[in-house]
């Protein structure tokens, strides 16, 4: 990863235009090809970026991210203020806490409490940034993406929708649906969510844990 801090004017040209005037700000380059743009204040949303697969032009007083789409983020260096470099290895990948791990290995083993006509494909299902909690599959063979957390935020939106980006790069799945589960969505989560197609779903962890137990009941 390389961090750069510099004084720089910022111009976007692809389905929208946007300009960010001159200001210091700080530039992140990772090693996946990923480029993001951050102030000191915006949180921690960036205030443009790219992502890979793109191609990277630097001159001294330039960086040019250019992805396959047509879009273009320029950046336009006045003064390079610092820059750091560092290899940050391999990311083991996020680790859930108790209860969300209950959560997925509950409903990996009842999709059906999702929809009615879910089938797993598979848990823990791989992209490059990291495991989506279930890939499912639909009547219709639509491929669903379900992101399980214990309570539903934004940033959980967010980060379904990239996992969802990830996986329509591999044509055999083709373009696919969301699915955000938590025993408890946040207002806002939801109607970000629903502004995406994401279906949002509340589930019970003790009507799950319940259902656990009659299942191994013998009648």
């Amino acid at each position: 990863m390389r961090i750069i801090v510099a004084d720089c004017i910022v111009t976007y040209e692809g389905r929208l235009g946007a300009r960010l005037p001159l200001a210091r700000r700080l530039l992140m380059l990772k090693e996946d090809g990923s480029v993001a743009i951050h102030s000191d204040t915006k949180a921690f949303k960036p205030l443009n970026w790219m992502t890979p697969p793109c191609t990277i032009t630097e001159e001294p007083d330039s960086i040019v991210v250019r992805n396959k789409k047509g879009e273009e983020l320029r950046v336009e260096i006045a003064q390079r203020i610092h820059e750091y470099e560092m290899d940050l290895g391999s990311e083991p990948g996020l680790e859930k806490d108790g209860v969300e791990k209950e959560l997925q290995e509950l409903i990996a083993a009842r999709v059906t409490k999702l929809k009615s006509d879910f089938e797993l494909i598979r848990r823990e299902f791989p992209t490059d940034i990291g495991p989506v909690d279930l890939l499912c599959r639909d009547e219709q063979g639509t491929c669903v993406a379900v992101e399980i957390k214990r309570i539903g935020e934004i940033a959980g939106v967010d980060q379904l929708l990239r996992y969802m980006e990830r996986i329509e790069r591999d044509e055999r799945y083709g373009k696919i649906k969301g699915m955000f589960v938590a025993t408890k969505i946040k207002e806002q989560a939801r109607v970000y969510a629903n502004s995406r197609d994401i279906d949002c779903v509340e589930v019970d962890l003790v009507d799950l844990r319940d259902s656990e137990s009659s299942s191994l009941r013998l009648f």
